[in-house]
């Protein structure tokens, strides 16, 4: 039997110490009372801190069992007690930080094969900021924010994989970072770009996402553009780029990831 697979990705700055709106939505989809939550603590530096954090949060919100699989270094992600973890959870969620250290420890190890296998069975993989960022196959690494597109503007690197042929870009409105995604859109052709609020999420359910959240998600439709003058660009020189499709999607409000077709509620 094919089983749905289930994404809630945060562009940041969730809501923890409040009704956590989001994260409890997390929660219920790994299982409510029943469920099993590993946090992934690779991307920050404080796993510690930020492990007891969420370990917290999610207690309060009902879910039975929350433990904390740090993986500081590749040889961390081999463990046994890792591997366990992985095979018993319900839900896994990924902390923010920096996105590298995430694909620099996991990635290609027997951990993300784990996490996978689980992710493909059904189970709901969560990541907020760093965590959002590493979801596609390419992803964001480094950036300037509040500039107009330049093809220098952005550094591209091999994400996760958990939601190929798109871009995601965190902070977006509190960071003004619409120049660093159509920039990082003509690099990477043909695809996809979410540029997520803070306190927002997408939570993706099969081919479609609905808008959680009080910001928004901004959608950057790149396939029909008519004109871009990457070719001709030297050093410096800002992008140029016709044709390109918007949607602003506030709470409640859907996209069809294959159509391309966005819903009001």
């Amino acid at each position: 039997m094919a089983h749905i697979q289930q994404l809630v990705i945060i562009g940041g700055a969730e809501d923890r110490s409040g009704d956590c709106q989001i994260l409890r939505e997390f929660v219920r989809r790994a299982g409510g009372r029943n469920a099993q939550i590993v946090v992934m603590t690779a991307a920050t530096s404080e796993p510690e801190e930020a492990g007891k954090t969420y370990i917290s949060v999610f207690k309060r919100l009902g879910a039975a069992n929350v433990q904390v699989v740090d993986t500081r270094d590749r040889q961390d992600a081999e463990k046994l007690d890792r591997l366990q973890a992985i095979a018993q959870a319900s839900g896994i969620f990924f902390t923010g930080g920096d996105q590298t250290r995430i694909v620099r420890a996991i990635k290609d190890t027997i951990l993300d094969d784990a996490i996978r296998k689980r992710y493909q069975a059904g189970i709901v993989v969560c990541g907020t900021s760093a965590g959002a960022a590493m979801m596609p196959d390419k992803m964001i690494v480094d950036g300037n924010s509040a500039t107009s597109p330049h093809a220098d503007l952005v550094k591209m690197g091999e994400g996760m994989g958990f939601l190929p042929n798109v871009l995601i870009d965190q902070h977006f409105a509190q960071r003004g970072r619409l120049g660093r995604l159509l920039s990082a859109l003509l690099l990477e052709p043909s695809v996809l770009g979410f540029g997520i609020d803070e306190n927002t999420a997408m939570v993706i359910e099969g081919d479609e996402f609905i808008v959680m959240g009080e910001g928004s998600v901004t959608v950057v439709d790149e396939s029909a553009t008519t004109h871009n003058n990457l070719e001709k660009l030297l050093k410096d020189e800002p992008l140029a780029v016709l044709g390109v499709k918007l949607h602003i999607l506030p709470q409640g409000y859907r996209f069809n990831l294959k159509t391309r077709e966005a819903t009001p509620p």
